[in-house]
């Protein structure tokens, strides 16, 4: 009799002491808390890195709102700016101007107020929350000097675009020319300019190819040969540990054998073919020749 209780009355009784445990682990930390001293040096302490925690967290949330902002007004832009593919003068005058406001909107507006989060703080803890937009805007950028001026600018004239001076209490509507002001701006990593560049060379192509819908042949042949300057300078550099960049030159490559492509075509079996059907079977041909060609190990 007693035997078979045994066992049960052990299980029950762990139970008990079990729960008895955590309620008594409970009342120790309710207790505990009730009798801290906040005056206490580690409390203290540890408190200071709660809110310097918090703080930093809100911040990078803060940068990654503005930088998905600034990545769909990239995106639009850029949209924009396929459209200016036509023999209408006036009209792309037209895009390039608004394309110059939308631009400037972005440098003057939204990273300006990441240049002020970033203020006081170690740029390179919050680079994350921001490389997304920042290699999308760079992409916008590039086609437009491209488009608009036939080349692009040198990497660090960016640095100036994105340097501000404010004044020191961080007011937009100060008008005083003797307040103090401050310099801001947003780091930008060489490798996240690499990277927009290679974003870029894929919109040269599509304006490559898209140009022989509309006859502009000389277009093809030029936009060629630059992302086959761009293509050499991209090999020089060193991409071991950077696999970003390695997928970058794979994509870049392929975009500039479709260019490669398209040209030889146009040279060789152009009057064969007509105008108006070019850009469909070079796309089309294209694509399946290199797509079956083996990566070479740029991954």
């Amino acid at each position: 009799m007693s035997g078979s209780k045994g066992p049960h009355r052990r299980g029950g009784y762990n139970k008990y002491r079990s729960d008895h445990s955590k309620l008594s682990a409970k009342d120790k930390t309710k207790d505990l808390e009730e009798h801290l001293n906040e005056n206490n040096p580690v409390y203290q302490m540890f408190k200071n890195y709660a809110v310097e925690l918090d703080s930093k967290h809100d911040r990078y949330e803060r940068i990654v709102k503005l930088s998905r902002d600034i990545t769909i007004e990239s995106k639009r832009i850029i949209f924009l700016l396929h459209s200016a593919a036509t023999d209408l003068d006036d009209k792309k005058e037209q895009i390039y101007k608004e394309t110059d406001l939308r631009l400037n909107q972005l440098t003057e507006k939204n990273f300006k107020q990441v240049a002020q989060e970033l203020h006081g703080q170690d740029h390179y803890l919050y680079i994350r929350a921001y490389t997304a937009g920042l290699q999308e805007f760079i992409e916008a950028l590039l086609y437009y000097q491209f488009l608009r001026y036939g080349n692009i600018e040198h990497w660090r004239n960016l640095d100036t675009k994105l340097s501000y001076l404010v004044p020191n209490d961080m007011t937009e509507n100060t008008t005083e020319t003797e307040v103090p002001k401050t310099e801001l701006n947003v780091t930008i990593p060489p490798i996240d300019f690499f990277l927009g560049l290679g974003d870029f060379t894929g919109e040269l192509m599509r304006r490559c190819i898209n140009s022989l819908g509309s006859g502009n042949i000389e277009d093809c042949f030029r936009i060629c040969n630059y992302v086959k300057d761009i293509y050499t300078g991209f090999l020089g550099i060193n991409t071991s540990g950077y696999k970003e960049i390695g997928r970058k030159v794979y994509v870049l490559k392929q975009s500039l054998q479709k260019m490669e492509y398209a040209c030889y075509t146009i040279q060789v079996r152009g009057s064969e073919i007509p105008r108006h059907m070019l850009a469909t079977v070079i796309n089309t041909v294209a694509n399946s020749e290199i797509n079956n060609e083996e990566d070479e190990g740029f991954y």
